[in-house]
């Protein structure tokens, strides 16, 4: 079974930094992509970022340039460094990875941008 564990959330101030981590327990190039999406209270989950297996990234609009994907095939690990945080960024993040048909989900971890 697929496990994927984050963890580098909390609460920061409105224009601050987290980064976000997850550790996957298998190799990360066997998904086909992984990423991250969030959901706030009383919305549906939305993609946040993603990065397929050729290291081609997608990002939500509303986080474009402010967020940045990233990996660690050797530790088995994908990020998301999160900056000039603001209080629409705030809920639970999860980390996502798909393998052809399969999908899997972490346990979600939670942001809180507040002064």
């Amino acid at each position: 079974q697929v496990q994927l564990v984050e963890s580098g959330g909390g609460l920061v101030q409105p224009g601050g930094s987290l980064r976000l981590s997850c550790a996957a327990s298998e190799n990360i190039f066997d998904f086909n992509r992984m990423g991250w999406y969030r959901q706030a209270p009383g919305k549906e989950r939305e993609l946040v970022a993603t990065i397929n297996v050729g290291g081609n990234t997608i990002y939500q609009d509303s986080v474009k340039g402010r967020f940045a994907i990233s990996r660690d095939g050797a530790r088995k690990m994908v990020f998301l460094q999160m900056n000039s945080l603001k209080p629409e960024d705030m809920g639970v993040y999860y980390c996502y990875a798909n393998r052809l048909s399969k999908h899997f989900w972490g346990q979600g971890i939670q942001v809180t941008v507040s002064s």
